[in-house]
């Protein structure tokens, strides 16, 4: 389950920016600090990226930075909209969750008129969990549980949620720890994985660009 990484060298070559292009966007925290991963190497210490959120992001940033300034794309990547809020109605208008995600989030927290943004995550996450066809409704219970339980206590955005499964029961676990690489006895299985961080960044996409 270890993250791929890319080397700088291999990724300034693969996306044709540079290197002061890449520290500049580091210093605005368009591109976090964490994922600038130090490395020995037969040659030395090298920097190292994980592979597909560094292109996913490099990718957002050269499309969008005609239309906004990079204080704003900064504020976009690493300050949720907090002050949104949709309703249920506006939600499902613009496929942002499914009807099945909201029903069951309500079956937990009761009716609710207008989702905040934080409540809009944790249905996110779990229309995630349920599109992907490993989760049963009941543990997509279990995994709004967790997240109500635990989720607002944390800097969630560097968060990995796991699902897993042992003889018939299920577990789901939180990991803030930044390696969340998780080594589990064989009668143990990982029903998914999902890293806070990206769901994030594609919800965030839908809220503030369009879903």
């Amino acid at each position: 389950m270890e993250e791929e990484l890319i080397s700088k060298k291999d990724l300034l070559k693969l996306t044709g920016i540079s290197y002061g292009q890449l520290y500049r966007w580091k210093r605005k925290k368009l591109v976090p600090e964490d994922w600038f991963i130090r490395k020995s190497t037969f040659t030395g210490q090298e920097t190292f990226f994980p592979k597909e959120r560094i292109l996913e992001r490099i990718d957002k940033i050269i499309n969008m930075k005609a239309g906004l300034s990079l204080d704003e794309l900064a504020q976009m990547f690493t300050d949720g909209p907090s002050d949104i809020t949709l309703t249920r109605e506006q939600l499902i208008e613009r496929n942002i969750v499914s009807i099945t995600a909201i029903d069951l989030y309500e079956e937990q927290t009761g009716r609710t008129e207008i989702f905040l943004y934080e409540a809009i995550l944790s249905v996110y996450i779990l229309d995630e969990a349920l599109r992907s066809g490993e989760i049963s409704l009941m543990e997509g219970r279990q995994i709004l549980q967790t997240l109500n339980d635990y989720f607002l206590r944390t800097q969630h955005q560097q968060m990995t949620l796991f699902v897993i499964r042992k003889m018939g029961v299920t577990f789901v676990l939180l990991l803030t720890a930044q390696d969340d690489e998780v080594f589990l006895e064989k009668s143990a299985k990982i029903a998914i994985q999902i890293k806070v961080e990206k769901i994030q960044e594609k919800l965030k996409d839908k809220l503030l660009i369009g879903g």
